[in-house]
């Protein structure tokens, strides 16, 4: 699948206000579809193929739509959506979903804005980083996350996502300062 039709495709979520509910009780599930699909897909799209994210999408919903009695009693929707999301990516990598790595995503060119030189030593010392870490950080800089939501998706207490969140920047603060002193 083309990016063109990624990017068609997202922009559909933007333009479609009104899902229509399958029934009743998926009435909040639509919602939840209308405000965070979008987001659940570039979840996965970071993480697998544009045509593979789709799917998966749709199989996050699904998994939504069946367990939709637990709705009422979910404390952060948008953390519970990206929790099923991770688990039907670890199910389709064939892995436990607990340290299930992250695939390597090439960087995309940017067109005219000069890249900062530090910015490969940044994605390498992100890649080196635990896949626990890695995963964290990521849920908090790129979709932007809260540490409740990391920890309501991951399945983790908030003070395991503040430890994690802390070594991670400890650890890319060290390679960083490593990169730098070996120039």
């Amino acid at each position: 699948m083309s990016d063109v039709n990624f990017l068609h495709r997202q922009r559909h979520f933007m333009a479609n206000t009104h899902p229509a509910p399958m029934h009743s009780e998926s009435c909040d599930v639509a919602s939840l579809y209308q405000r965070h699909g979008l987001e659940v897909l570039q979840y996965l799209a970071r993480r697998c193929t544009a045509e593979a994210a789709e799917d998966l999408l749709q199989e996050t919903f699904l998994q939504a739509v069946r367990s939709a009695d637990r709705l009422p009693g979910v404390t952060l929707p948008r953390a519970w959506l990206f929790g099923i999301a991770r688990h039907v990516l670890a199910r389709h990598y064939q892995r436990p979903a607990d340290f299930a790595p992250l695939p390597e995503i090439e960087p995309r060119a940017v067109d005219a804005a000069p890249e900062d030189q530090r910015l490969p030593a940044v994605r390498e010392a992100i890649i080196q980083l635990a896949p626990e870490l890695r995963e964290t950080l990521e849920l908090r800089v790129n979709d932007e996350l809260s540490y409740e939501e990391i920890a309501g998706a991951l399945g983790i207490p908030i003070g395991t996502v503040r430890s994690r969140l802390h070594h991670a920047v400890l650890r890319l603060r060290s390679a960083l300062t490593e990169s730098k002193s070996s120039l």
